[in-house]
């Protein structure tokens, strides 16, 4: 195989040959037809580069493996051929302009002696595995590869999540001690964010388990111990989702309490103002009725006794609701 580009570009079609002892030399696609007899291949394909469909149509993969990793739409698992794996993974998506949730799919045809990635988008830990190779910081076989990817997926998704965090943090600190009420729509934010992605976390789970029972002699026993940490890493992420989400929804609900009690304060109170002038407004009413009969119309001093006489009975009716517990 002939050496290609030291460093291919982000996001783009590439092929390393790992010698298993801890280097890589990048190779040109049109010379990764045959699989080395020591180390392994590596081989990456992005669907927007012109190169991938070319590759596939001479690999010679089987019909169900291509269909499998070049699938529009597809889910984190593990399908076991033999002494080969379809393993499908999910990373947080960090591209500009992009949502977190929004998470970008790896498709990987892993066998003894070759790896065969699929991106539609780019991966941000997919090109840390690029780096290190160009750098020295090689794996030494396919589950070592596995092993190295499953990582640096889950040291992607830690900060992301640390973030939904302390935003629900802040939230509740706003809740509890300043008394003000946050933006519900923040909050909607972070609880469908922390819901789409454990929607990925828990089925990844799920295909990195089924990489552990699985007899793949690929596999060592040093890679099973860092896939093995690598899921305990990932269920611990997708219970701190849990969490989040279920946080989220107790502050809504103490959100929804405090707005109704604030709401019901001020209904108490617009019905006892309204309780207390109820009877001076009934009284005001018969005074002003333009009929004959009214007392008062001839004594000048009529409108001065009335008046302190609707003062003292508001005075009166204050009194007893604070004495009834109503104010």
């Amino acid at each position: 195989m002939t050496t290609g580009p030291k460093h291919p570009a982000p996001h783009t079609s590439c092929a390393f040959l790992f010698d298993g002892s801890g280097g890589a030399v990048p190779v040109d696609l049109s010379e990764t037809g045959s699989v080395p007899d020591t180390g392994f291949l590596w081989v990456h394909l992005v669907r927007s580069d012109t190169a991938t469909t070319p590759w596939l149509e001479q690999a010679g993969l089987p019909p169900i493996i291509e269909a499998a990793i070049t699938a529009e739409d597809t889910r984190p698992r593990c399908t076991p051929h033999g002494n080969e794996a379809v393993v499908i993974l999910r990373g947080v998506n960090l591209n500009e302009g992009a949502r977190a949730e929004d998470m970008v799919s790896i498709r990987l045809w892993v066998s003894e002696h070759r790896v065969v990635s699929f991106a539609q988008r780019r991966l941000r830990a997919l090109e840390d595995i690029q780096e290190n190779a160009t750098n020295g910081l090689t794996a030494h076989s396919p589950g070592d590869f596995l092993g190295r990817l499953t990582q640096r997926l889950a040291d992607r998704a830690e900060p992301t999540v640390s973030e939904l965090n302390e935003q629900l943090d802040g939230i509740e600190e706003t809740l509890l001690e300043d008394g003000t009420l946050p933006d519900r729509g923040d909050l909607g934010e972070i609880r469908r964010t922390a819901i789409t992605l454990r929607r990925y976390m828990m089925p990844q789970r799920d295909a990195l388990t089924t990489l552990l029972i699985e007899d793949f002699t690929w596999l060592s026993d040093a890679d099973l111990v860092r896939l093995r940490e690598a899921t305990e890493r990932i269920t611990l992420l997708s219970e701190e989702l849990d969490a989040i989400r279920d946080r989220a929804q107790v502050v809504h609900d103490q959100i929804l309490g405090k707005r109704s009690e604030t709401m019901n304060h001020q209904m108490f109170i617009l019905s006892s103002v309204a309780a207390i002038f109820l009877p001076l407004g009934l009284i005001t009413g018969l005074l002003g009725i333009n009929v004959g009969g009214i007392p008062g119309t001839e004594n000048p001093s009529a409108f001065t006794l009335v008046t302190v006489g609707l003062v003292a009975m508001g005075g009166l009716l204050v009194w007893l609701f604070r004495k009834w517990g109503l104010l």
